[in-house]
């Protein structure tokens, strides 16, 4: 056997260690540009399983797939450095403000242009929705099998693949032929770190948006193929714009309320039932907790 061809969905989000007072617009969505922006962590857990299939099959290729502004593309060069293949950047203005299925709408456009695919790995969730809905909705869209909450790769050929489970009581090995997608849980193992070779080696890798910024590298990028990062917009993936942005996202965030946590007083509380249950009510009313 020869090897697989991976998709490794992967999302650059913000940092939510970072959040501030102007983290969130008015019209209810993520203000990124005060935000730093990372790659998600769940995702990072996707491709590490990725590359451990490519470990057993030396001729996989691992394509990272990524939605976002032009700036995404760092997430592709960060895939490239850990041993990915190649990437994939859809960006365009109409997909501002997708919500999960517009989201998982336009990437399931991308697979389907992507055609030859056995495999797609994805992180559970992403820090800033926390939905895990994203990845289950692509594989409905793609109409094949998922698994969800991956912990460890047991076994995989050329019929199926076997995967450890970590589910919230326990875990569970389930089996299931190809293609499929799998959602990546955080407590599989960490990615490995940016290869030095790899890094020499793609670090001038460049979408086309990048080079109409930054035109410096184009006779560079233009003698050498695999430093070209592939973007496409709505158009090239054949999208439907009424699916897309914030008139194709049936969420709508209704209110947002800032709150701010400060240590100005302390309280005593009895070791009772009584003063435990009126604490934590305190803590739900004021939206501590809950």
């Amino acid at each position: 056997m020869n090897g697989f061809k991976i998709v490794v969905l992967a999302k650059q989000v913000p940092d939510t260690r970072n959040v501030g007072k102007d983290a969130m617009k008015e019209d209810g969505t993520v203000n990124r540009a005060v935000l730093p922006a990372i790659f998600n962590p769940e995702d990072l857990n996707a491709l590490e399983l990725a590359l451990q299939v490519k470990d057993k099959y030396p001729e996989s290729v691992i394509t990272v797939l990524t939605m976002g502004p032009p700036r995404a593309a760092e997430i592709i060069r960060e895939g490239l450095y850990r041993g990915a293949n190649n990437g994939i950047l859809i960006t365009d203005r109409k997909f501002a403000g997708s919500d999960t299925l517009a989201t998982s709408y336009a990437i399931s456009q991308a697979i389907k242009k992507i055609k030859d695919y056995d495999l797609i790995f994805a992180g559970r969730q992403a820090i800033d929705g926390d939905t895990a809905q994203v990845g289950p909705q692509v594989a409905e869209k793609l109409k094949i099998p998922q698994i969800t909450y991956a912990e460890e790769l047991k076994e995989i050929n050329k019929d199926k693949i076997i995967i450890k489970r970590r589910l919230e009581r326990g875990v569970e090995t389930v089996s299931c032929q190809m293609p499929v997608l799998i959602t990546v849980h955080s407590s599989a193992d960490d990615c490995r770190p940016r290869h030095a070779k790899f890094l020499m080696k793609y670090k001038h890798a460049r979408t086309n948006s990048e080079l109409e910024e930054n035109n410096e590298l184009k006779d560079l990028i233009n003698n050498r193929e695999y430093l070209k990062i592939t973007e496409w917009n709505v158009v090239d993936i054949e999208a439907d714009i009424t699916y897309l942005g914030l008139s194709g996202s049936p969420t709508k965030v209704k209110n947002i309320e800032n709150i701010v946590l400060q240590s100005k007083e302390a309280k005593n509380l009895e070791s009772t039932d009584q003063d435990l249950e009126s604490f934590i009510i305190e803590l739900i009313e004021n939206h501590t907790i809950g």
